[in-house]
């Protein structure tokens, strides 16, 4: 049996939060240890939780989402980071997944399969 995906979703929206931790208890193979709602905070839970997967909103408040995800990518044993946001990709400016992010998805296009396919890929 394969273990579950260890996920955190870090995002300031609480909705977003929410619906990001349905998808994943919805999902097998997935399991959520953790929310925060800032990029300093996702270090933190980040090393209180070990997720494999951190779910990393692009604009959060202080460190934004690719900052914090510099910063996770450095440590050792460091999750699989994705980006998420409102924006399609073209529209963010400089490459995103510049910072050591796996992918980019818009939220829009979140869903479990997205969750698979994410996973998957990332290995």
């Amino acid at each position: 049996m394969v273990p579950n995906v260890r996920v955190l979703i870090v995002d300031d929206q609480a909705l977003f939060r929410r619906a990001a931790a349905a998808v994943v208890d919805a999902t097998d193979g997935f399991v959520l240890v953790g929310e925060a709602v800032d990029g300093e905070a996702s270090l933190a839970a980040t090393r209180e939780n070990r997720p494999d997967l951190v779910l990393m909103d692009v604009n959060l408040p202080g460190a934004d989402g690719m900052e914090a995800t510099r910063r996770l990518r450095a440590l050792d044993g460091a999750p699989v980071v994705v980006l998420l946001s409102t924006y399609e990709l073209s529209e963010l400016g400089d490459d995103p997944l510049r910072c050591g992010a796996a992918a980019y998805v818009p939220k829009s296009d979140f869903d479990a399969g997205r969750l698979h396919d994410i996973w998957d890929a990332a290995r």
